[in-house]
């Protein structure tokens, strides 16, 4: 049977956006429903500067509260060299950072310019490589910048070879702000493919435009196999304006359950999960469609008993 990897980001780019600081003790919990649906990536956190993203000011202590499990590859976001510190402090097996392809973006997420932040960025990159820690690299913007509108193929395949050549394993390609379509994202990968394996490459797709299940399509259908997704649709960038959500985990899970290609996940804890985060978490809506179907389903399947 055919199978597919997802990435589980929703620890650390949905909750990041949240206006109200989610506790430690939650995000645990979290994790753990996460890993109870089969989930085995998950980006659990950032350890970036407190300053810039308080929500995850817990980052040292929810990582040290982790619990042992052999079968997950729990990652976090290095930003830079002190992040990185705290990073190694924490013992996971997975770094990642972020660089656009929009030289705005770049600017605006990191305040500094492209060329700049790689060159920063090289230290880190090497030290993992000499430590034995395994690099995952997003490249933002890749279909559409919210500052500069279009962004050249070419600007994302020169960062695909630069980002190799600084020793990343991993390459998630992001739509950042979800305007991408099937076509460009098909377009996209065959280029990305005459310079790096696809079994490296991961895609990162937004749902802004309501187009983000059909690019995942258009990437399976191009080559791709590892796909990023946030429990129940959260997330967003708080560099890209009207950037919404990322594509929902249980969205991704029902689609390729469908088509016969095994995920290792079970949709109805991923619901379930969904269902508490929105209940007893947050206290809002949670976009993700086909979690609100099952909702539905349930709730339908209670009436017909009740009556």
């Amino acid at each position: 049977m055919e199978s597919v990897t997802l990435y589980e980001v929703g620890p650390r780019d949905g909750l990041q956006n949240e206006p109200e600081t989610v506790t430690t003790e939650t995000k645990l919990a979290l994790i753990g429903r996460l890993r109870a649906s089969g989930l085995r990536r998950i980006e659990v956190t950032s350890f970036v500067s407190p300053k810039w993203i308080p929500q995850l000011a817990d980052a040292d202590a929810l990582c040290s509260a982790l619990p042992d499990d052999e079968e997950a590859r729990f990652s976090a976001l290095v930003p830079n060299e002190a992040g990185y510190e705290r990073f190694r402090a924490a013992r996971l097996p997975v770094a990642a950072f972020f660089v656009s392809a929009s030289e705005t973006h770049n600017r605006k997420n990191v305040n500094r310019g492209i060329a700049e932040h790689l060159e920063r960025f090289q230290p880190v990159a090497q030290r993992a490589q000499a430590e034995g820690i395994r690099l995952r690299a997003y490249v933002s913007t890749v279909c559409g910048c919210p500052y500069e509108g279009g962004v050249p193929v070419g600007a994302v395949i020169a960062l695909v070879e630069r980002l190799l050549t600084l020793g990343a394993d991993e390459i998630s390609l992001g739509d950042t702000i979800g305007v991408g379509h099937p076509r460009q994202v098909r377009e996209l990968i065959a280029a990305v493919a005459a310079v790096a394996p696809l079994e490296q490459i991961a895609l990162h797709l937004h749902d802004t435009w309501g187009r983000a299940l059909a690019n995942v399509q258009a990437g399976f259908e191009a080559g791709i196999r590892t796909f990023d997704a946030s429990l129940g649709g959260l997330g967003g960038c708080p560099y890209a304006p009207g950037a919404s959500g990322n594509v929902a985990t249980e969205d991704l899970v029902d689609l390729f359950d469908r088509a016969g290609i095994a995920t290792g996940v079970d949709l109805d804890a991923l619901v379930d999960a969904s269902a508490w985060l929105e209940t007893d978490v947050l206290a809002r809506p949670l976009p993700g469609r086909v979690y609100r179907a099952r909702l539905g389903e349930r709730r339908r399947t209670r009436e017909r008993k009740a009556s």
